[in-house]
């Protein structure tokens, strides 16, 4: 019969042994890159593991030398460094635990920064100073780009607690932290309602070495940087999505 022509027919019979061997080859192809990418990814998150685990090392570090330091100035820049070292591994921490290896979601990383910079810096007299964190969940970071405006948001912050609010200030403080999507990337503010910034300080000649860093960071950025000096201070940083 016909159909058992074709069978018969040898040269059909080798084209459909052919398709056969490319169909195998392929789905094999297939199953080795996604085996490769899984390896991958796990080689990923094991090197986000470990630089956290050094980090928060140096951290510990840096935090018992604080401890031992005679001079509370030296004292006080220790801890400063400890807190910009954290605030890097926080970065690494969130990366570790994501699916999502490329991109840190920005909103639960500040909240977990403010967290712990006001355990850190505040104390009676400024027990009234809260955060608030403005980001929406789809301000989602790449490491190059989380890492400058993490420091940038622990510089800022841990300025306003410590110099925002003075001793007696009578009205509740309030920091807050916002991102906000632009048309070519985002635009992060923290503005607080305290003293505000004296009118001669110059980022770029600040004694501050905190302020000369978001300075430094926002250029890393590309972005512009903008002080706002009216009812406390606003800093905002606008700046290109990195592509």
């Amino acid at each position: 019969m016909a159909g058992d022509q074709h069978l018969d027919n040898p040269r059909l019979i080798e084209a459909f042994v052919r398709q056969a061997a490319v169909a195998l080859q392929r789905q094999h192809s297939e199953a080795q890159l996604q085996d490769s990418l899984r390896e991958k990814e796990v080689m990923l998150q094991e090197i986000h593991h470990r630089v956290k685990n050094n980090l928060q090392i140096v951290s510990s570090l840096l935090n018992l030398q604080a401890e031992q330091a005679q001079d509370p100035r030296i004292a006080e820049m220790l801890r400063d460094s400890q807190n910009r070292v954290r605030s890097m591994a926080y970065i690494h921490e969130r990366l570790y635990r994501s699916p999502d290896l490329a991109q840190v979601n920005f909103a639960d990383y500040a909240r977990a920064l403010t967290s712990h910079l006001l355990n850190s810096y505040q104390s009676a007299d400024s027990g009234a100073v809260s955060v608030r964190v403005d980001i929406g969940d789809d301000a989602r970071l790449s490491v190059d780009t989380a890492i400058p405006c993490g420091l940038i948001v622990n510089e800022l912050v841990s300025n306003a607690l410590k110099h925002a609010f003075p001793s007696g200030w009578k009205t509740p403080g309030l920091i807050t932290i916002a991102m906000q999507q632009t048309p070519n990337g985002y635009a992060l503010s923290v503005r607080d309602n305290g003293v505000g910034l004296p009118m001669d300080v110059d980022l770029r000649r600040a004694r501050s070495l905190g302020l000369e860093l978001v300075a430094i960071l926002a250029q890393q950025l590309g972005g512009a940087l903008e002080i706002d000096r009216q009812a406390g201070t606003a800093f905002t940083i606008t700046f290109a999505r990195k592509t």
